[in-house]
């Protein structure tokens, strides 16, 4: 979720609104696109490729390496198999903008 000027958490419905607001759009319009939008970034990382947007980041598949974990409840160890996990990594604009202007 992000955080809107009020310091809340944003939703889809939030982000179509303040879209539709600013271009005008129909609200139904502009959720059919970031729904579209979603669903291409979902299906290219379920296809194995990455998505790059220049200026705001990029959805990436990491690969996440064998490992032991714990079962605490029954004391056991388990082991977790290598896997794959859907990441976004900021562009360096991104990750400034966000550091200069957000207080801690």
């Amino acid at each position: 979720l992000i955080k809107n000027s009020k310091n809340r958490d944003m939703t889809k419905a939030d982000i179509v609104s303040k879209i539709s607001d600013k271009s005008g759009i129909e609200k139904t319009d502009v959720l059919a696109t970031v729904e579209a939008f979603m669903t291409e970034v979902k299906d290219a990382l379920e296809n194995g490729d990455n998505v790059y947007l220049r200026g705001f980041g990029s959805f990436i598949i990491k690969t996440r390496a064998e490992k032991t974990g714990r079962n605490i409840s029954k004391n056991t160890t388990i082991k977790i198999p290598a896997h794959n996990i859907p990441a976004f990594k900021p562009a360096k604009t991104f990750t400034e903008g966000v550091k200069n202007k957000v207080a801690v």
